[in-house]
């Protein structure tokens, strides 16, 4: 049976994280990946005489497994490693992680246990990475992902920077159009790679394939990036390690610097010690021609090194705080002399908090030396606004990435969120680039209109702001304000009638409607292929096309933003549907027939087959319910101080059969005490009423667990297709549509009734209301003799 996605790498993680001791993430993560490493080339590699990794005899997972338990198994896993590295020139790649580190993994007993069950968490059947994207199924690619981003949130603001946020990755590898490469030889570069995670996101949008550089200062990081070549099915990606400002490895035949069709880059922020090992303003390459960057800020010199190494077509994207746009000086110089030359494509605004290695805001600066020449403008994007709190970052939604990839790709112009900004315009303002002076995305101020407090009436510029509503339904307006003189509206219906008057309207009836129809027409144009799902389907093209048909659909719904829309199916398929997906994949849809796997949840059971029985058991505990509340009822009546029920009481303060019992032993023969006698009984009844009435409950659901549990072994096919398809999958969908129609109907009838109880009560009224009670209370004064 397949294991779930999402529990596989959650569980991987899990049994990494307990293992890793005292050792920060930062370096635990060394140890964990060269076991992926080495799991994903046996499982790839081993016995193909001809393929591009050797796996040599004595260096495979196979050895590693027959070494758990083993006393020496710390100095064997480093020998193992020494083999495979020594077969594929990758000495000082997978070998940099010592197993026979006592300091990190403890002596004796402890190492040996420690790296037996490390081992032993690789050896998963769902870690077979034999078929590894043969599938279309990127296991490996999903699993490195996953510890990745564990690895750089537990590693601290220091040491996180190795990994750039998989959804930053890909808004840089779709806006540079990489995806219209018509060649394998086409290369891309990233001068600053880490772990190679933005370089492979950006290679994988290619169509044909490219060519990868890539070159990282860190030695570990370095290495890190190999591996993650090999594993990514890049073992031909060239990596090298050294400083790229001082030292760049790639060159031409002239020993200039090579030049790429599109370089990619997330550098580290604000080096101080950027210009060490050479001399900036004798610089080998011509790297400055627009100016030197400030001693000690190196913002600029990698923004200056990946321009020069475009080549006079290339595209690039790069990740720069949002300093450089603004800082002055001799980075305003450089800025200038970049802006007139037409490199700058685009900007886009990131929010603050989404990276590993420090919390300020960021953005891409898109490059484009095709259509430099004839450039008269820049387009910018304001981000900032749109993300997610993940733990102590913020994520960008996949509704987030759509977005701004739709916008910047197709130059859309949306109010308060992007727009063409033309050179004259930057020009004008010294060429600062700060991207609040040309979007202001801040919420517009909710004024206060000093006449209507006073004369009363709702402002019709208010009333005129609510617009977007009005274009939908007309006729609404009118049936809601009379609309009045000199600029003020009155209220033709109470504060608390504005919801019911909206959900009657028929225009409001009209829209809820043509929604949800079209929502019917996807679920109509999609119910046959989600039904089709078969071993030989590959899920991530399926939500492809599924999210794409759901975004066309609600592309001209007004006071729907589309892209909410689409969020909800990416977040349902996240949490639930691509488990379902994957699960029906593998096994087929005979995995409905098991209920351990979660593909069809009880409820659903009960509600297509059993849900007389569940309703019947709903009545039974409602009059359980009931005697329970009577018990609570006479507690707080009586059971106070010097309450008939008090001395019923245990230590704990609850009433229970024996407390009652050993209370009636104790005034059986006290005359004075018939009353609480009386009372007594009455709770004990209420206690074996109640007892007995759990036993129902209890007896009922059993039975019900028990026709459930049987009726999963009787579901056919088609069954499985419709409690999966048509009541688990489709029915949380619509529910999520529903939750945008709210949302368009609570906002519409929030934002009337805070003007109608805004502006109820004009000054002169309250001023009278004031006066009337200052009558009251002189008048009551005047009775008692007080005036």
């Amino acid at each position: 049976m397949a294991i779930k996605k999402s529990e596989l790498y959650s569980s991987l993680w899990r049994g990494c994280d307990e293992l890793r001791g005292g050792m920060d993430a930062s370096q635990y993560k060394d140890y964990v990946l060269v076991l992926l490493f080495v799991k994903y080339v046996s499982d790839k590699y081993a016995g193909q005489p001809d393929a591009l990794i050797e796996v040599p005899e004595g260096g495979s997972f196979k050895d590693m497994l027959a070494l758990k338990g083993d006393k020496e198994i710390g100095d064997k896993l480093n020998k193992i490693i020494a083999r495979l590295a020594e077969a594929n020139d990758l000495k000082g790649v997978i070998d940099v992680a010592d197993f026979n580190d006592a300091d990190k993994l403890g002596k004796g007993k402890e190492m040996q246990d420690r790296l037996s069950n490390l081992v032993s968490i690789f050896d998963s059947p769902g870690l077979n990475f034999s078929n590894n994207r043969a599938e279309g199924d990127d296991i490996l690619g999903d699993a490195y992902e996953y510890l990745m981003r564990h690895f750089a949130t537990e590693s601290g603001k220091s040491k996180g920077q190795f990994y750039t946020p998989a959804e930053v990755s890909r808004i840089m590898a779709k806006v540079i159009g990489i995806n219209a490469t018509t060649s394998q030889s086409q290369t891309i570069y990233d001068p600053a790679c880490g772990s190679g995670s933005l370089l492979l996101k950006a290679a994988d949008e290619s169509q044909t394939g490219v060519t990868i550089y890539g070159q990282e200062m860190d030695n570990a990081t370095a290495a890190l990036a190999k591996m993650n070549m090999i594993l990514h099915d890049n073992p031909t990606a060239e990596i090298w390690q050294d400083n790229t400002l001082s030292s760049p490895h790639f060159k031409d035949g002239n020993g200039g610097l090579k030049l790429h069709d599109f370089v990619v880059a997330n550098p580290p922020f604000s080096t101080k010690a950027w210009s060490n090992g050479f001399d900036p303003a004798n610089d080998l390459y011509e790297r400055f021609v627009d100016g030197i960057p400030p001693d000690k800020n190196g913002d600029y010199a990698f923004l200056l090194h990946i321009i020069r190494s475009l080549k006079s077509t290339g595209k690039g994207a790069v990740i720069l705080p949002h300093g450089v746009l603004f800082r002055g000086n001799a980075e305003g110089g450089i800025r200038r002399n970049i802006i007139r030359r037409g490199y700058i494509k685009g900007i886009i605004g990131l929010p603050a908090n989404l990276f590993y290695g420090t919390g300020i805001p960021a953005c891409i600066i898109v490059l484009d030396k095709e259509n430099a020449a004839g450039r008269t403008g820049l387009f910018m994007i304001d981000g900032s606004r749109g993300f997610v709190k993940d733990g102590n970052k913020n994520r960008l939604r996949h509704q987030d990435i759509h977005k701004i990839v739709d916008v910047f790709n197709k130059q859309l112009e949306i109010p308060k969120f992007s727009r063409m900004v033309g050179v004259a315009e930057i020009e004008a303002n010294d060429y600062n680039l700060n991207i609040p002076r040309y979007i202001d995305s801040s919420e517009a101020e909710d004024l206060q209109d000093i006449a209507a407090h006073l004369k009363g009436g709702i402002p019709n510029a208010d009333v005129d702001g609510m617009s977007a509503y009005w274009q939908v339904f007309p006729t609404l307006q009118k049936q809601l304000f009379d609309t009045g003189t000199a600029g003020y509206s009155q209220m033709k219906v109470a504060a608390t009638q504005v919801k019911p008057t909206i959900f009657a309207h028929p225009e409001f009836v009209s829209y809820t409607q043509s929604v949800s129809t079209l929502f019917q027409q996807w679920r109509a144009n999609n119910i046959a292929r989600l039904k089709r799902i078969s071993q030989d389907t590959h899920p991530k093209p399926l939500i492809d096309l599924l999210s794409e048909g759901l975004l066309q659909t609600f592309n001209q719904v007004q006071l729907i933003d589309k892209y909410d829309v689409y969020q909800h199916l990416m977040s349902y398929w996240s949490d639930i549907m691509q488990d379902d997906a994957y699960l029906i994949a593998a096994d087929g849809w005979q995995a409905g027939n098991d209920a351990a796997n979660g593909l069809i949840p009880p409820s659903l059971i009960i509600a297509r087959y059993f849900a007389a029985e569940r309703e019947a058991i709903e009545q039974l505990e409602a009059g359980r319910d009931a005697i329970s509340r009577q018990l609570e009822e006479l507690d707080e009546e009586h059971g106070g101080e010097e309450g008939l029920l008090t001395e019923a009481k245990n230590d704990k303060g609850k009433i229970t059969r024996a407390t009652v019992a050993a209370r009636f032993k104790d005034i059986k023969s006290d005359k004075e005490a018939t009353d609480e006698r009386k009372l007594l009984n009455a709770y004990l009844a209420l206690i074996e009423q109640e007892s007995a009435a759990n036993r129902q409950v209890k007896d009922a659901q059993k039975l019900l667990d028990t026709k459930v549990a049987a009726q999963y072994a009787k579901l056919s096919t088609d069954d499985i297709k419709t409690l999966v398809v048509d009541d688990k999958w489709l029915t949380t969908l619509a529910a999520d549509v529903q939750t945008e129609l709210d949302r368009v109907s609570q906002a519409l009838t929030g934002r009337i009734k805070q003007l109608a109880e805004r502006y109820a009560e004009p000054l002169p009224q309250l001023a009278n209301d004031v006066a009337a009670l200052n009558a009251k209370v002189e008048a009551h004064l005047k009775m008692m003799g007080f005036i």
